[in-house]
């Protein structure tokens, strides 16, 4: 077995053991050191890092076994470790930010389920290589999300589609929402932050505070400073000055048009009249673009106050209003209103830190409590809709912009199967019958609100689908109905395709004609 030493210095951090190899060994070990440095290898005595998944001027982020969990859990174990040498000050200032966010972030990740979990936090005090010295390291050990971050979704396959711009919109707004009014400020929202899990859920990654400790020590790594990142942050952020909620959702808004469109911030800001000029290389409902343009401009008292707000205007576009037509914009202390266009607001004081640590990426921006005050009052009363459990989709007025072509043909051929081989069993057991017919509708219907709230997704649609066509053939009391035909089995297969291929035509002509009259009307 492979563990990799987290000394940053080490010069040969892969390390193999094969009595590791042995589950006996593996679990009753008391402890690797790094053949190179002599770095303990088991973190807190149970971590295993395997691999390192990125690096950076203030720690790094490894791929890493709980030996302490039956199927060795999967997790991701984050060093902080700034370079250059801290004070006897700083050091304790950065423990004790260590502390808070790793409390922070365990608070919001273990309520909300787009954000990964905290497992483990803990300081580690080793022998340094030079004589007489010693070091510090801070880990956390978060839940590791299994799947691709958006900057790689868009490297690979290019600009997405509308749909999916609008899914990831709707789905960062709520978990922003619920961020803000837990007290914190991402203030890093960006493609590369927001994963894609291999089931479909998209999460909200690197809630970091701690570069603030170290950030004059030496440059930012690429497309990043101490507290933002370049071409993603509003310009109250890029100065300097005090952050907003609205500071996310301008992000969150630039995040959107770059996925849109596949070119980079930098391609879409037009730098001599001072906006951004991105609809011409889009295809998008323009209430929809309405909304995002409101999200990026660059006063914040001008932008929606609440992702809440936000996802009110775009209820609102979805039921035929114009999302840019919200009501007045309070001013962000909470007192007053002013109106949308105005440009003499008096920004509110600056907000104390309220720091937070990133799921899977090395340590990166700062977060910060918003202003005390009152709570922002939505642009509606009634929200779009509140935080989903893991595994469901967006509101039910974005379900269908809510999956991508593949899925919905997917959903479509499984739904036609899976009504196919229902229909044949009851039949043959009820009978042509009322109770036959009822029972029939009751679980196609089952069936399709399942997958519309992502209960069951992807593989498991195969997996069900298998599994009744396994039962159906083997069990020849559910094909007594096709008793008359020359091979019943044969015909329970032919049946099941046809109707498969029925649903996916039919649900494809239907899909043409709510794209058709969502674009015309």
């Amino acid at each position: 077995m492979e563990i990799v030493c987290t000394r940053p210095t080490c010069p040969r951090p892969t390390n193999h053991f094969a009595d590791l190899e042995n589950q006996g060994t593996l679990t009753t070990v008391q402890q690797k050191f790094c053949t190179a440095c002599g770095m303990p290898l088991i973190l807190s005595g149970r971590y295993l890092p395997e691999k390192l998944l990125g690096q950076g001027g203030f720690g790094a982020a490894y791929l890493a076994r709980d030996r302490y969990t039956p199927n060795l859990r999967t997790c991701v174990v984050k060093l902080f470790q700034p370079s250059g040498d801290l004070s006897a000050d700083q050091l304790q200032l950065a423990q004790s930010l260590f502390q808070r966010e790793a409390a922070v972030l365990e608070e919001i990740g273990r309520k909300h389920p787009q954000i990964p979990d905290l497992y483990a936090f803990f300081p580690l005090i080793v022998p340094s290589p030079k004589p007489g010295k010693q070091e510090e390291y801070f880990y956390l050990v978060q839940e590791f999300i299994d799947g691709e971050d958006l900057e790689q979704v868009l490297a690979r396959s290019g600009a997405l589609s509308a749909a999916d711009v609008i899914e990831v919109l709707v789905s960062m707004l709520k978990v922003l929402s619920f961020v803000h009014e837990n007290g914190t400020i991402h203030r890093d929202i960006k493609p590369s932050n927001i994963m894609r899990h291999r089931d479909g859920r998209l999460f909200l990654l690197d809630f970091g505070a701690v570069k603030q400790v170290t950030a004059a020590q030496g440059p930012p790594s690429a497309k990043s400073t101490g507290i933002y990142s370049i071409g993603f942050a509003p310009p109250e952020q890029m100065a300097g000055g005090a952050v907003y909620p609205s500071t996310d959702l301008y992000a969150l808004a630039v995040t959107c048009i770059t996925l849109l469109t596949g070119k980079e911030a930098g391609e879409l800001y037009d730098s001599y009249n001072n906006s951004w000029a991105w609809r011409a290389h889009a295809q998008i409902n323009p209430a929809i673009a309405d909304i995002l343009d409101r999200m990026l401009r660059s006063s914040p008292n001008q932008r929606y106050e609440s992702a809440q707000d936000a996802l009110a205007a775009l209820r609102q576009a979805a039921s035929g209003g114009t999302g840019a037509a919200a009501p007045a914009a309070t001013s962000p202390q909470g007192t007053g209103t002013a109106s949308v266009a105005s440009t003499t607001m008096q920004p509110p004081p600056p907000m104390p830190v309220a720091p937070v640590t990133s799921p899977s990426a090395p340590p990166s921006p700062n977060i910060v409590s918003p202003p005390a005050g009152p709570k922002p009052v939505p642009a509606s009363s009634q929200p779009l809709a509140s935080p989903s459990p893991k595994g469901q989709s967006a509101t039910s007025q974005t379900a269908m912009s809510s999956f991508s072509l593949f899925e919905f043909l997917g959903g479509a051929a499984f739904t036609g199967l899976e009504g196919g081989l229902l229909a044949i069993a009851l039949a043959s057991l009820l009978g042509t019958t009322w109770l036959g017919s009822g029972a029939w509708l009751l679980l196609l219907a089952v069936l399709i609100l399942l997958q519309m709230r992502r209960v069951i997704e992807r593989f498991d649609l195969v997996i069900i689908a298998a599994v009744t066509l396994g039962v159906v053939l083997l069990f020849p009391p559910l094909q007594t109905i096709l008793t008359a035909t020359a091979a019943p089995r044969v015909t329970v297969i032919v049946l099941a395709i046809m109707a498969g291929l029925a649903t996916v035509a039919i649900g494809t002509l239907f899909r043409l004609i709510y794209r058709l009259l969502s674009t015309f009307m």
